[in-house]
């Protein structure tokens, strides 16, 4: 495929090249999710949406204290090969299914679910809720007085 079409914070390093892409685009964006699913915010985050996309080509994400202390080795081990650049090294949908922290899944389940997750999740969405209000109510302004 070629074109650029998804969720900015989702959009693969390929996708922002303007490259033809294929399946491993789909694997970016679940390792995307998977981090959020994890600590309740994004890997990649910015006001300005060109230092967004040079974040996501350059694949630049970190693992911060606290939210990530309590996160297993595997399940980082699985967003980074999740999230890697190139799409030729990129972890396919079999091998992931096949990771250790899936196949593994009892033994980290406990620590998926906290608290601390949920809270995190809710702030930032929160937050992409009010800079919406403030947009719309800066162009119903802007338009009022034009």
């Amino acid at each position: 495929l070629v074109g650029f079409a998804g969720t900015p914070g989702y959009l693969s390093p390929e996708v922002l090249r303007k490259d033809p892409y294929g399946k491993p685009v789909d694997i970016w964006a679940c390792g995307v999710i998977l981090y959020i699913l994890l600590v309740g915010y994004p890997p990649f985050w910015d006001e300005d949406q060109h230092r967004l996309y040079a974040q996501i080509k350059a694949g630049a994400y970190d693992y911060p204290s606290p939210e990530w202390d309590t996160v297993t080795p595997e399940a980082k081990n699985l967003i980074n090969s999740m999230l890697t650049v190139n799409p030729a090294k990129r972890i396919t949908a079999s091998e992931a299914l096949k990771h250790p922290w899936i196949c593994q899944r009892e033994r980290v389940a406990a620590a998926v679910h906290r608290q601390e997750t949920v809270d995190c999740l809710k702030k930032f969405n929160a937050r992409r809720k009010l800079k919406g209000v403030i947009l719309t109510t800066m162009l119903a302004t802007r338009n009022f007085s034009s």
